[in-house]
């Protein structure tokens, strides 16, 4: 991530968007966020998820069923034993979190982002 962005972070955002780290389960303040509108990239403001793709996976992140058009990236994840999926943002390339074939329908796909990686906008 350049450092243009980087400099509006706090450093929990630094660890989890430029270094791969994820929040504590459960202790993100958008895991039980209900309000209707656009989550956009904490670092760049690019819009990422709608509100209405929000679904509670009761993994202790805020999940989506859908991104919008565009606005993600996927790179092959094998740290920490696993292999999984990362989901970075396309305009700044910060990490947002990882990404799973098990949601709801329709897409039966899952986006499991850190809520320090996100804002809100009504």
């Amino acid at each position: 991530m350049e450092e243009k962005w980087k400099k509006n972070l706090s450093s929990e955002q630094q660890d989890v968007m430029c270094g791969g780290g994820t929040e504590t389960p459960f202790t993100g303040k958008y895991v039980k966020f209900d309000k209707k509108g656009k989550f956009v990239c904490a670092a760049c403001g690019n819009e990422l998820f709608d509100s209405d793709t929000k679904f509670d996976s009761h993994s202790g992140w805020p999940s989506f069923y859908e991104a919008k058009n565009d606005a993600v990236e996927f790179k092959e994840d094998t740290s920490q034993g696993m292999q999984r999926t990362e989901v970075l943002c396309k305009k700044c390339g910060g990490h947002l979190g990882h990404f799973f074939d098990d949601g709801p329908k329709p897409t039966g796909k899952r986006y499991c982002i850190n809520s320090v990686s996100l804002d809100f906008k009504k």
